[in-house]
């Protein structure tokens, strides 16, 4: 029977991939940094090891056909970890995000390219899932949610946010079935809704009004790039969210597509995580 080893198995989206695969009764490896603290469940193998030394990674992938790759942004692209698993896996889904192809020599502008194209090169069959931001991203407004007011930049920037749960039910789909050797799925939710009508749904699920304040773009910098750390970053989402109020977020149908039903709705989402802003 195939082994299939996920990282980040605990996380956002890998916690739903272990289930959903132990739930399928196939073989899962599980690839945490502390197998004793992991909340898994019982039919799922912990495995110690941790993508930022590729050494520690022979362990978990002996015996594995297929693996999901989840690459958290770690200061340095390691090619290690992709030719690691390349010695002992046959294929890789990697959870990428919205980027372009990179001719080969050309500079990338992410680490998620950088990652495609180890992928790409290493003879591994692959696929990625180029997700759209998560809507728990939102959960960044959690305590000025609980305030009543989220005051935060471009209240008409219109986004495609996906639920986690229809990137991890694409992700088993994919790791379990055919004929999706060299797929780039664009994944996005149902629709593209302003962040202003976001914060007002998310008030609703939650049984109280919040109000939408837009935070001036300048003030927005300076309080962004001191929580995050990273002033490029900072300033590429300002730019991003920027072009989303006169053109909004695309919203692609690939989750319908693949899992044969609508990809779940913010509104979904947010009544799914209420009591996280409570």
């Amino acid at each position: 029977m195939t082994r299939i080893l996920v990282t980040g198995a605990t996380g956002t989206t890998g916690r739903h991939i272990v289930s959903s695969l132990d739930e399928a009764g196939l073989r899962v490896r599980a690839l945490v940094r502390d197998p004793a603290g992991a909340s898994l469940p019982e039919g799922v193998e912990a495995v110690r090891g941790d993508l930022s030394a590729p050494e520690t990674l022979e362990p978990a992938l002996r015996d594995v056909e297929s693996v999901y790759l989840m690459w958290p942004g770690l200061p340095v692209v390691d090619p290690r970890v992709v030719e690691t698993i390349a010695r002992h896996a046959e294929r890789v889904v990697y959870l990428s995000t919205d980027v372009a192809d990179l001719a080969e020599g050309e500079q990338a502008t992410s680490y998620h390219q950088e990652i495609e194209r180890l992928i790409r090169n290493s003879g591994l069959g692959w696929t990625f899932l180029r997700a759209i931001d998560f809507a728990t991203n939102t959960l960044g407004w959690a305590d000025q949610v609980r305030q009543g007011v989220v005051r935060w930049p471009y209240g008409q920037a219109s986004r495609s946010l996906i639920h986690e749960r229809d990137i991890a039910d694409v992700a088993v789909r994919v790791l379990t079935s055919p004929g999706h050797d060299g797929a780039r799925y664009v994944l996005t939710g149902p629709e593209s809704i302003t962040h202003a009508e976001q914060v007002r749904i998310i008030g609703e699920a939650v049984g109280r009004d919040v109000r939408w304040e837009d935070l001036p773009v300048e003030a927005a910098r300076e309080a962004l790039t001191a929580a995050w750390g990273n002033a490029e970053f900072v300033d590429a989402r300002l730019r991003a969210w920027g072009r989303f109020v006169d053109a909004p977020e695309r919203v692609t149908d690939t989750v319908e597509r693949l899992l044969g039903r609508p990809a779940r709705t913010f509104r979904s989402w947010a009544e799914d995580h209420a009591d996280d802003f409570r």
